[in-house]
């Protein structure tokens, strides 16, 4: 995270924009662009200084409390040109303050970032606007991304995508860390990871990012190990060591707990739970583990899982009953294919969205499921991306008929960026 950037005091009381100053000392000086020394010695320093302290508004005619009133409201669509109107705009647009302001003002907006793999192997990515619905263009990945395998992906701060880990066709496992930001438009470095590792499982509690488990170089050749980078302090450490060395292949934070499911040093599937207030593993058994197979997201502390291939269909983990009983069925179901297949269940303004291979993209509004009096929930289901939906639908059958349903590409990671 860029400490030195400016306007970078955040507040989580700040609730209107007239107290901007009250909170951000200074505003007019910290978004003043840098100014380069003078090569002429017959102008002197002072009047370079009082020079400084002048500067053009950031609207004409408005004060710039006003002014940032107005830009702050500017949806997030519009955000890339603005950067480019002036300096000025784009540290304003660049700083934690100007982030935090459209949070406490309940404006700002969550987009989809979808990282996919394509058949030859390269990576790209992807960003969906669910408000305009429209994809979004973005800077390419970063070139040791662009082939890796195994590799991590996490948000920190809400705005901050960051890649890990993972392994370099060439070189082998690799312990880098890179993270895009949402405000900037742009990839940064990050402190390395403490071991190299690939195919681990990872997650964020509290904003901090665990990783754990997975295979350094050699064959099947599992990890115990775990650590925990806090952006805060910018540093990485090691945290207690898994109870067994384990590839995990799925794993969600549910009551600010890790549940990993993987596989052991001899193939065999185990499960863990880490405790972060403890600093503990354990292994752990039960019915939420043993229903526990496709992609699964914890909402409004309910836990959801997909319960068919193309994710047209909820369970809600019953933690009483310890099982996975209700269902949420779309009553619309797409098909079997690799190219339907759901890759991923995240959260996204209060709802559940699910991601598929073909970059359709349907959201459920499980807030009402408790209202359901029918068998159908047909109304909670809305579609925002239909990106090759009606191909496969017509083309999908025909395809596997032949026996040409080969999946072109396929999600690896999918989050949710908020700006």
């Amino acid at each position: 995270v860029d400490t030195t950037a400016c306007l970078c005091r955040v507040d989580a009381g700040l609730k209107t924009v007239a107290g901007a100053k009250k909170y951000v000392p200074r505003t007019k000086l910290c978004l003043q662009p840098s100014i380069k020394p003078s090569i002429h010695p017959t102008r002197n320093k002072a009047a370079r200084s009082n020079r400084s302290c002048y500067q053009s508004p950031l609207l004409p005619g408005l004060p710039d409390d006003l002014a940032i009133a107005c830009l702050v409201r500017v949806p997030r669509v519009e955000h890339r040109k603005l950067r480019v109107v002036c300096k000025r705009w784009y540290r304003l647009l660049s700083g934690n303050f100007f982030y935090s302001l459209r949070k406490s003002l309940g404006i700002a907006e969550e987009w989809i970032y979808i990282i996919k793999r394509d058949r030859d192997g390269k990576i790209s990515w992807h960003a969906f606007d669910p408000v305009y619905q429209l994809w979004q263009p973005l800077p390419p990945v970063p070139k040791e991304y662009s082939e890796a395998l195994g590799f991590g992906c996490a948000v920190l701060s809400g705005c901050h995508l960051y890649l890990f880990g993972g392994k370099d066709l060439l070189k082998g496992s690799m312990r880098r860390v890179i993270f895009y930001s949402a405000r900037t438009n742009k990839w940064h470095r990050a402190p390395d990871m403490l071991r190299r590792r690939h195919f681990f499982g990872s997650c964020v509690i509290k904003n901090r990012l665990y990783v754990a488990g997975g295979e350094n170089e050699g064959v099947h050749r599992s990890l115990r190990s775990a650590e925990v980078y806090d952006p805060n302090k910018n540093r990485w450490s090691f945290i207690s060591d898994m109870s067994t060395a384990m590839v995990p292949f799925i794993g969600v934070v549910y009551e600010d707990k890790w549940f990993l499911k993987g596989l052991g040093p001899h193939r065999q599937v185990m499960s863990e739970i880490y405790q972060p207030e403890t600093d503990s593993w354990y292994p752990f058994y039960n019915g939420m583990v043993a229903g526990w197979r496709n992609p699964c997201a914890s909402l409004n502390g309910q836990l959801y899982a997909l319960d068919c291939k193309d994710g047209c269909k909820l369970r809600v983990y019953d933690e009483v009953g310890d099982s996975w009983s209700k269902h949420i069925d779309s009553k619309i179901h797409l098909g079997n294919s690799r190219a339907l297949e759901a890759a991923a269940l995240v959260p996204l303004n209060g709802k559940l969205c699910i991601i598929r291979n073909n970059m359709s993209i349907s959201l459920v509004d499980v807030s009402k499921s408790n209202d359901l009096k029918g068998s159908t929930a047909q109304h909670l289901w809305e579609t925002i991306a239909g990106k090759g939906q009606f191909k496969t639908l017509v083309t999908n059958l025909w395809s596997s008929l032949a026996g040409r349903n080969r999946l072109k590409s396929h999600i690896v990671h999918c989050q949710v960026l908020q700006a």
